[in-house]
């Protein structure tokens, strides 16, 4: 596409298709570099120890592991490595970032495990701070409920372990990269199909 190229457009009701196979083409090419953006954004964690006996990056690298070494598929493995990704920029709410940048890409399923996560992680230590530990119990009977538990007591809550197998991000990011080559729930698609 030539980058060269610009609709001359100051308010979109203005705009018009030729403009928009512009625009488009553009967004077609930076798709494609969101899984190198998006692994930029987890190294961010890095260092980032926040009193934790790990760094978040470890944790998000642990948690991952956990989940590959038990045999979970390759979406269920990078929800579980990308669950924290949102501690950044989302300090009050980190689940809704990582939810957020996985929705188009995973199933109902594991988009509601993620997004939920933090409360259900709380049955382990908000009582320290405060704060209901069962504020999960809101959600039992939801369809989810289970995946969520489990996803938190066998790889979230023990992935804090300096000792325990921690691989790579180059082990996950070839799953990365498939999982968003194919976004599924997203509005623009029958756009970026065209």
């Amino acid at each position: 596409m030539n980058s060269n190229a610009r609709p001359s457009f100051t308010h979109m009701q203005d705009s018009t298709q030729a403009d928009w196979q512009v625009i488009v083409g553009e967004v077609k090419q930076f798709v494609q570099g969101l899984p190198d953006r998006v692994i930029k954004h987890l190294q961010i964690l890095e260092g980032d120890y926040s009193g934790f006996p790990v760094d978040r990056y470890t944790h998000s690298l642990q948690t991952a592991t956990r989940a590959w070494r038990d045999g979970r598929d390759e979406e269920y493995v990078v929800c579980a490595l990308l669950h924290d990704i949102g501690d950044t920029l989302g300090s009050f709410n980190h689940p809704d970032i990582a939810a957020a940048i996985l929705k188009p890409f995973v199933s109902e399923a594991n988009h509601w495990m993620v997004q939920n996560h933090g409360v259900f992680q709380g049955l382990y230590f908000y009582h320290h701070v405060g704060m209901d530990r069962n504020m999960r119990e809101q959600f039992r009977g939801h369809p989810h409920f289970a995946r969520t538990e489990e996803f938190c007591a066998l790889y979230d809550a023990p992935a804090f372990d300096a000792k325990a197998e921690t691989l790579p991000i180059s082990e996950f990011e070839p799953m990365l990269r498939r999982l968003m080559a194919q976004p599924r729930n997203t509005i623009y698609k029958p756009a970026l199909e065209a």
